[in-house]
């Protein structure tokens, strides 16, 4: 792809927009009710989904007959189910549906049956505390909620009991508390409850089986690309998560756009892993969109272990493994790393671990130059799978197709010189309908865009060049500092497993750059090593002044393995003690 001829470029001033979303190619229908009409009928009795059940699971050399497989017919089938019970629960248009779970057949079922029903899936995070989990029902104003009951040590039903002591006094499954005057429906995947408090997944399914098929099919019909579909929070690394209410439209786009993005097609037979939570935008768009458009199999792991992730992989033959960085590197950590065969690995980045896997013979190059936001139902800006380096030039993508950003002084808000560093502002077909208890005209500007928060600028030919978060920009003796760029430097560096840079203040130069590490297991570098090393790559004034370790262990992450900056900020400037 060529910046220059899939953009139109105003060459003065920083704003740029892609071409029509009329001339996006691969585009099917635009609501989620659609899309997965659409792949049912293309793809049918194709595997779809794959999950390793209680005593199938990967580890311990299940035999695979033990694991819950679901073709398409079959996830439509199940969707129906779900929209059949939640009818008979009182759901109807624009009803929220909250679905609290692990990545597991189930929540499949749960999002794209609330979609059938007219309803907005709410997806919430199973990394949520109990307090999190408390603002986040009050927020979302779900009226039933679909939950896995226990995740690792949590017991949610344990946990939403403690909440709302009334669960259940009503009838089974029922829920009259004025903490959450609008849920009334608990049903949970798991162990049943002592005195049947809260539907079983069969309970509930059951209450569907009086409400005719051909009313969820024609309220299925009746949706709107325009209509609510999701209610995805952000990740709340800085401050409480915000509910992101997102169109049919901007969903669709992104699932059918990521199929492209990554080339994929049905003779790919694309299989793809993920241990990462559907409940997060860019995993939902990236693993579940991709992988279902190109008529694929999902093959769901609920909770993240690398050794079980490793032999899951083996067993089912897995070619596009989807894993964040911290899991790359516990990946190749693993006590079998050496003895598993990969060898049917296709779409793995020729950067990741995997790639370097001596069975591994595939190089593929992900479509890593990208840029998006949870209120843009992730990306805005795009490079195609497989574009050569002289194209992307380290940036972060072009404007898709509807896209249109701009470069902004923060404080000013007016439209910054191409070249200049400031504010990047978005708006496109995928922009959200709004946050929740937020007015519209609060959240965008005059013009319509969304200004995002983050830094970064537009070179000549329309490229994007991602900064960090404005609030993380290090401004040190008048200069300013990408952290990104610092720690994409080191990572490169044989001993650095992760590095996050940060400004501590000083108070001749404003800000000093200090890096945190945490060096990979046997690797022992020197601080003045890994100076030594940025000073060879980067303008010395980018170069940390203090480069600081720490165990894994030390470095807070949020649930979608984003480091919280501000945690880190305050070990570098405990450790040194000013």
């Amino acid at each position: 792809m060529n910046a220059a001829t899939s953009t139109e470029t105003t060459r003065d001033l920083s704003i740029v927009s892609g071409p029509p979303l009329s001339e996006e190619q691969g585009l099917g229908s635009l609501t989620l009710p659609g899309f997965l009409r659409e792949v049912t009928a293309t793809y049918g009795e194709r595997e779809a989904v794959v999950h390793r059940t209680a005593d199938g699971t990967a580890a311990g050399g299940a035999d695979s007959a033990a694991a819950i497989r679901w073709s398409y017919t079959d996830l439509w089938e199940r969707a129906v189910e779900v929209a059949r019970a939640l009818r008979a629960c009182g759901v109807g248009k624009d009803s929220r549906v909250g679905v609290l779970m692990t990545n597991r057949p189930e929540w499949l079922s749960a999002v794209f049956g609330t979609s059938l029903a007219g309803g907005v899936a709410v997806t919430l995070s199973t990394f949520s505390t109990q307090p999190e989990l408390d603002h986040l029902l009050q927020v979302s104003g779900a009226s039933v909620l679909l939950f896995e009951r226990t995740v690792l040590k949590t017991d949610f039903a344990t946990v939403l009991k403690d909440l709302a002591p009334e669960t259940g006094t009503a009838e089974p499954g029922a829920l009259r508390s004025a903490r959450y005057p609008y849920l009334r429906h608990l049903a949970m995947v798991g162990d049943a409850m002592p005195g049947g408090t809260i539907d079983t997944w069969d309970a509930f399914l059951a209450r569907g089986h009086g409400e005719p098929r051909e009313l969820v099919e024609a309220t299925a019909g009746t949706v709107r690309p325009s209509d609510a579909a999701v209610l995805f929070f952000s990740s709340g690394s800085t401050s409480k998560p915000k509910g992101v209410l997102s169109a049919h439209r901007g969903v669709a786009v992104q699932m059918w756009r990521f199929r492209r993005m990554y080339g994929f097609g049905p003779e790919d037979e694309v299989r793809n892993w993920s241990a990462n939570g559907f409940f997060w935008s860019g995993n939902f768009g990236m693993s579940v969109g991709s992988t279902l458009a190109a008529g694929g199999a999902l093959v769901l792991q609920s909770t993240f272990d690398a050794a079980e992730a490793l032999e899951l992989m083996e067993a089912e033959r897995v070619n596009f493994p989807f894993a964040w960085p911290h899991q790359w590197a516990q990946l190749e950590a693993a006590p079998n790393w050496a003895d598993v065969d990969l060898s049917s690995m296709r779409f793995v980045d020729h950067t990741t671990p995997v790639a370097r896997h001596p069975t591994v013979t595939a190089v593929w190059h992900e479509p890593g130059h990208a840029y998006g936001n949870t209120e843009t139902f992730t990306i805005t800006t795009c490079y195609p799978a497989d574009t050569p380096d002289e194209v992307t030039g380290g940036s972060s993508g072009v404007a898709l197709p509807g896209v249109t950003l701009k470069i902004v002084d923060p404080l000013t808000g007016v439209v910054a010189p191409r070249g200049d560093r400031g504010e990047i502002c978005v708006k496109g077909p995928t922009l959200m309908l709004g946050y929740i208890g937020t007015p519209l005209d609060e959240t965008l500007d005059a013009e319509g865009f969304l200004r995002t928060g983050d830094g970064g600028y537009l070179d000549g030919t329309g490229r994007l060049f991602w900064e960090g978060r404005l609030t993380d920009i290090i401004k040190t003796g008048g200069a300013n500092v990408s952290p990104r760029e610092v720690d994409e430097t080191l990572t490169v560096h044989p001993g650095v497993k992760v590095a996050h840079t940060v400004g501590l203040a000083h108070e001749t130069l404003g800000e000093i750059v200090v890096t945190c590490v945490v060096p990979h297991e046997g690797a022992a570098p020197d601080a003045e090593e890994l100076r030594a090393y940025l000073r060879e790559r980067l303008a010395s004034y980018k170069v940390p002044r203090h480069v600081l370790f720490f165990r894994e262990d030390e470095i807070g992450l949020t649930g979608s393995a984003k480091i919280k900056s501000s945690d880190v900020r305050e070990l570098a400037t405990e450790r040194l003690g000013s």
